[in-house]
């Protein structure tokens, strides 16, 4: 059989999906050696996103650029020479043509719930083409159980159509670390340990303005001196966040980091007193699996995907609840032995995903099978 993975994204956004295909073609050059495997790569890609010593995989270059108007059909255009069996669009949209089978994942329906989050180019390339991409695609893989459900029931998909196929962290989050490199990051950016973290783009769906508002009040009432450290990118309506942080006087408490390295993010992790995620929806949420891996205690909203993510007992709390955020960080930080069976309960949950378990059910959509599909617990 010969399967497509298309791999221009990471040309041009080295963002989330880049980093889900980057990570799942060597999951799968490990588990199929039989089958060929055709990477798909931007002309302009210098390097090569080809695993290594894969026989079976090699490298076929594209013109068409991502999210190009008329990407749908240039791109089946070029595609069709290969004679794929499969092809497998890891960034929600797959060309018109070009494959006997196409497979697609859905990461999240973000721009159904949050359209005014999106450029208008991107609510163009995603949502007027979600519904005939979920309609055209054989098989549908979607990040969580939680957004398997939202395709079924918001594009009105057959239920045996998607398969919830959990992704994993980047293997650097599940490596020992040193005191000193952590110190050292710490250092870099004048952090002490046991400060407030929270990880992801600024922007509304992360519900940042309700985590400041928890930041104030753990500090005038339970006596919080530690910062609040915001890692992630500006994104669309991030001035809310600032202005957020200038209402409640938190100018000189609240430390916003940007282009942090996985490396130093791991750090950061380990040097974390909690990650705390409050966000109104999330596709997956892998600040919350990466912290888990670190050893960082996590608590998270009981929205969205982030119930799976953390388990049965992982702390899950009502996101418009400041009261209940308000006790739970100040006990998690005050309490060594919560704070442990939370780093042990963390780590045995992180160890459920990975990367072989991921290609292993990606490779059965691509064949037509339908694995099992496991219970997910909450």
């Amino acid at each position: 059989m010969r399967i497509g993975i298309d791999c221009r994204l990471p040309t041009y956004r080295m963002g989330g999906i880049s980093q889900y295909v980057l990570h799942l073609l060597p999951a799968l050059a490990q588990l199929d050696s039989k089958n060929e495997y055709i990477v798909l790569h931007s002309r302009k890609e210098a390097g090569d996103f080809v695993p290594r010593h894969a026989a079976n995989f090699r490298r076929h270059n594209l013109w068409t650029p991502c999210h190009h108007r008329q990407e749908r059909w240039a791109l089946a255009a070029e595609l069709l020479p290969l004679g794929l069996d499969v092809l497998h669009s890891p960034d929600f949209i797959p060309p018109a043509y070009g494959a006997k089978r196409r497979v697609i994942t859905i990461h999240d329906l973000n721009f159904v719930y949050y359209p005014a989050l999106l450029t208008g180019e991107s609510r163009r390339y995603y949502a007027e083409q979600i519904h005939w991409a979920a309609t055209s695609a054989a098989a549908i893989a979607a990040d969580s159980e939680s957004t398997r459900v939202d395709i079924i029931q918001r594009l009105d998909v057959a239920a045996d159509k998607v398969e919830a196929i959990h992704l994993a962290a980047n293997p650097l989050y599940r490596q020992e670390v040193t005191d000193t490199a952590v110190d050292l990051t710490l250092r870099k950016y004048d952090l002490n340990p046991d400060f407030l973290l929270a990880v992801g783009t600024l922007e509304p769906r992360k519900n940042l303005p309700f985590l400041l508002r928890v930041y104030a009040r753990l500090r005038a009432e339970a006596g919080l001196e530690e910062p609040l450290v915001l890692v992630g990118a500006k994104g669309l309506l991030y001035e809310k966040v600032f202005a957020a942080i200038e209402t409640l006087q938190l100018g000189s408490f609240v430390r916003h980091l940007s282009g942090v390295s996985d490396q130093e993010l791991a750090h950061l992790y380990h040097g974390a007193g909690v990650l705390a995620t409050p966000s109104l929806y999330e596709g997956f949420g892998l600040p919350a699996l990466e912290a888990q891996h670190c050893g960082c205690p996590v608590v998270v909203s009981e929205r969205g995907s982030l119930p799976e993510i953390v388990g049965p007992d992982g702390v899950k709390l009502d996101p418009e609840d400041e009261e209940s955020w308000i006790r739970t960080i100040a006990a998690v930080l005050s309490d060594p032995a919560r704070r442990n069976e939370m780093i042990r309960s963390g780590r045995k949950q992180a160890a459920k995903f990975s990367w072989d378990e991921t290609a292993r059910r990606t490779q059965a959509l691509y064949l037509g099978q339908s694995p099992p599909r496991t219970r997910v617990e909450t």
